[in-house]
């Protein structure tokens, strides 16, 4: 009646033993360290960088608990934060002599010590939000206004072109503001030329009015279109952002939407705040020029001569020069997207782009007049510009064409993503910065461990006393329900803050319900006359239909506040909503697990520690079992 198949035994053995893997890491506390990720998207991480930072260590007499290089940026681990101080300071002379161009991103950063046996388990600690770990808050505001004026723009140069493909005249285009108004100097003509962009271009709404002896047609985005323009804005910046921000290599970055205009930006663990405002506020500019080719311009290139007048010298990647026209042919704004991809012909890596109407009859107009030329395109970070590629033309390009050249398959989508984010779509002002720092980071986490330690013991306490032997398994399986929930966060690398703590408290509470109405069931059917074991299994058979009933009620709430809430409620929520599946399981499955095996080898079993039973008789005597 009260045992357990050794399948089952089995299966509670091997969750807490996972459990008890994936919870470790969460001991080992964090190591100062100093993190270098590259600066520009052209400027990469590898073993060349690494043995720099070895030898600016090395000349420095600092010792690094260990160096390695992943993901693209290097880390090294010290023992304490002056040593970390001293590391960065020597890493970036050595790595950016120049502090006006600066390469390379060297931050400080905080990593954990757990040893490398865990970390090839793929245990990691939780990550711990900005209310544990410290860091910067920002609030950004983002200025929709530009995002339509821009849109305006280029909506204006698709006017011209169709206008001018369709030989329609008109007496000029001209944009004031976000309004687009042409002129025109018949009504006929005018006529036309609306019916072509209501045609052409749906998201633009038009009015004609007469001015002089013209008419005037004014063209303005749809408010449906204007909405979706900001939104689009908006998740384009919050991309750039991410792009950004994984350069400062912040574990767990919250980068959340507020509003129809804001932007939160978290960086948990980061303490330099000027190197995060200036990550963020990076711009990335694109733009297209022909190479020149002229005799001077070769010789230039080569032995770093003059350059000729109208052109100016730029580098590859390589460190070779180029010289390029002055000449913008088309910048980052026209381009409408870009994707990775292979060539049909040789299968090397390629980038292919998509421009708009205006881009479009540049290119054609200016590939048809410059074949078997090279055009370079450059990106421009903080003033400075680079080479990204100068392929050859092969033939007429139009709206769209590709990049191809010496790139490998991370390359070619790297500069793809580039150029699809690599600028913000709007610009962006700070209007709310907030610094915490470690130290009040480290109170919360010691304030928030005392709660929760403390409200396990007095509850375990409690249940001890007053259910005596039951009340220990209680509190052997609320145990396991912490560590299982600290597993699980660890394992979905979600992300802790003090919300989350609370939560953590009150899953113990809402747990350890469950065995209360478990316990108090067996009482009921001992006072009823039955007997230890048949009390036992019906005390968990019927508890188990109101357990589960309070719980998903429960749950539905928590859903609700993980659905519908965002940022603390959010962490909250999800704490919540894992503290009561996990409880679930220990104070039903785990806890009967542990009462058999004490109680269901017992064949004549008569009596239970579980307390004192008030039990009716004659006499109002008491009855213990």
């Amino acid at each position: 009646m009260n045992r357990y198949p050794a399948w089952k035994y089995a299966i509670m053995a091997v969750v807490v033993l996972i459990a008890a893997l994936y919870t470790l890491p969460n001991f080992f506390g964090e190591a100062p360290a100093v993190q270098v990720s590259s600066s520009k998207s052209t400027v990469k991480v590898d073993t060349t960088t690494l043995a720099k930072v070895e030898q600016a260590l090395k000349q420095a007499s600092i010792t690094a608990d260990g160096i390695t290089l992943e993901a693209g940026s290097i880390k090294a681990r010290f023992g304490d934060t002056d040593t970390q101080g001293k590391a960065k300071d020597a890493i970036q002379a050595a790595l950016s002599p120049d502090p006006a161009d600066p390469a390379y991103v060297v931050a400080l950063n905080l990593l954990s010590r757990s040893p490398a046996w865990l970390t090839a388990l793929n245990a990691n600690p939780m990550y711990l939000g900005l209310d544990l770990r410290g860091g910067v808050h920002f609030m950004l505001q983002v200025d929709m206004q530009a995002a339509l004026t821009k849109r305006a723009e280029s909506l204006a140069g698709d006017i011209r072109l169709s206008l001018r493909e369709k030989n329609i005249r008109h007496g000029g285009i001209a944009r004031n503001a976000q309004a687009i108004e042409i002129r025109f100097r018949d009504s006929a003509t005018l006529e036309l030329a609306k019916n072509l962009i209501q045609d052409q271009i749906p998201d633009l709404q038009m009015a004609e009015t007469p001015d002089g002896t013209e008419y005037k047609l004014t063209a303005t985005i749809k408010p449906e279109a204007a909405r979706r323009i900001q939104d689009q804005a908006l998740k384009q910046n919050m991309v750039t952002l991410h792009n950004r921000i994984n350069e400062l290599g912040v574990a767990e970055p919250v980068i959340q939407q507020q509003g129809i205009d804001r932007i939160v930006v978290q960086l948990p663990g980061v303490q330099d705040t000027a190197k995060a405002k200036d990550i963020l506020g990076r711009t990335a500019t694109l733009e297209m020029r022909l190479v020149e080719d002229s005799a001077e311009a070769r010789a230039a290139e080569n032995n770093n001569g003059p350059v000729p007048f109208g052109a100016e010298r730029f580098f590859e990647r390589n460190g070779q020069a180029v010289i390029v026209k002055k000449q913008v042919i088309l910048t980052g704004e026209n381009l409408t997207d870009a994707q990775p991809g292979f060539d049909s012909q040789n299968q090397q890596p390629k980038v292919d782009l998509t421009v708009d109407a205006k881009g479009g009859r540049i290119m054609r107009d200016t590939s048809r007049e410059n074949l078997k030329k090279r055009m370079a395109i450059l990106l421009f970070e903080k003033g400075k510009g680079e080479v990204l590629t100068a392929p050859v033309i092969q033939g007429e390009l139009g709206n769209r064409f590709q990049i191809s050249g010496s790139m490998s398959v991370a390359e070619a989508s790297d500069l793809a993503l580039l150029l699809r984010a690599g600028s913000l779509a709007a610009p962006m002002d700070i209007i709310e910065e907030r610094t915490i720092g470690p130290t009040l980071g480290a109170e919360n986490i010691t304030k928030g461990f005392h709660s929760v330690s403390w409200g396990f013991a007095v509850i375990v306490a409690f249940m001890a006393a007053y259910y005596m032997l039951f009340g220990l398994f209680s509190g052997i399986a609320l145990a396991v329900n912490l560590l299982l929930l600290v597993a699980v966060l660890s394992m979905l690398q979600a992300t802790l803050t003090l919300p989350g703590m609370a939560a953590m408290a009150l899953a113990l509470g809402m747990a350890i319900d469950s065995n209360v109405l478990i316990n108090e069931r067996i009482r009921e059917e001992l006072r009823g006359g039955a007997s230890p074991q048949a009390a036992i299994h019906s005390g968990y058979e019927r508890a188990w239909a109101t357990i589960l009933d309070s719980n998903i009620s429960t749950l539905i709430a928590g859903v609700a506040l993980l659905a519908f809430g965002s940022g603390p409620v959010r962490g909250f929520a999800v704490v919540h909503c894992i503290g009561i599946l996990t409880s679930m399981f220990s104070a039903v499955f785990f806890s009967r697990g542990l009462v058999n095996l004490w109680y269901g080898r017992q064949k004549k079993l008569k009596t239970v520690s579980i307390g004192t039973i008030w039990r009716p008789a004659a006499d109002g005597a008491l009855a213990k079992s």
